[in-house]
């Protein structure tokens, strides 16, 4: 293991779901891929309970163009298809079912060469599904790797003994900042579900921070 996460040179950023991988580490991946590190991304859930009892968007219509959204926010980092693995576990049950999590997630590693860096959801966020993933992983134990923890709910930076700090500059944060508003389900085009997400200016602000803060967690 290298003495500094940022030293990485194989990485992998696992996210409960789509768009948790540029809120929680867009910095971190863009700059490590500037340093030429091998960037691969999770995507864990399927993302399609974000918008329940939409009738212009069905949830296949829902999982399908949330993954385009991954996807093509991956491009802006350089990253291929092939880099983004989705593994569609059902959006907001992954806590039902904590063995079948930490199987799909360990299946899904074992095709991958081994990285020595993951990111993936702090402990202590508040979202059930993030913190099933967040115990997955640190049930799965592997010698020679860094963890980190990323944040996302409620809003704020990931806390710890530890902390890994990635600053974006003005340029880096006007780049995030129009990465996380092309998740654009996610950003208020759904008006017709029972209940929904959609992201505020002040969810923005404190996804867009002046800098990406991680808990080190080996």
């Amino acid at each position: 293991m290298r003495n500094d996460p940022l030293s990485a040179r194989r990485v992998l950023v696992v996210a409960p779901h789509p768009d948790d991988e540029a809120i929680g580490a867009w910095g971190l991946m863009s700059r490590l891929r500037r340093a030429g590190a091998v960037v691969e991304v999770i995507v864990v859930s399927d993302g399609g309970a974000s918008h329940p009892g939409s009738i212009t968007w069905p949830r296949q219509r829902l999982v399908r163009a949330r993954r385009r959204e991954t996807l093509q926010a991956m491009r802006g980092l350089g990253l291929s298809g092939r880099s983004v693995r989705f593994l569609d576990l059902p959006d907001g049950q992954l806590s039902d079912d904590p063995r079948r999590l930490r199987a799909t997630i360990l299946r899904a590693l074992h095709r991958r060469r081994p990285p020595d860096l993951i990111a993936g959801p702090d402990v202590a966020d508040a979202h059930a599904d993030h913190a099933a993933v967040a115990a997955a992983l640190a049930a799965i134990r592997r010698r020679g790797e860094w963890r980190l923890g990323y944040h996302v709910w409620p809003e704020g930076a990931a806390r710890g003994p530890r902390r890994c700090r990635v600053p974006l500059d003005g340029r880096a944060l006007a780049a995030k900042r129009r990465i996380v508003r092309g998740y654009r389900t996610q950003t208020g085009i759904i008006a017709d579900a029972q209940a929904g997400f959609a992201m505020t200016h002040r969810h923005l602000r404190a996804f867009v921070r002046p800098q990406e803060c991680f808990a080190v967690r080996a």
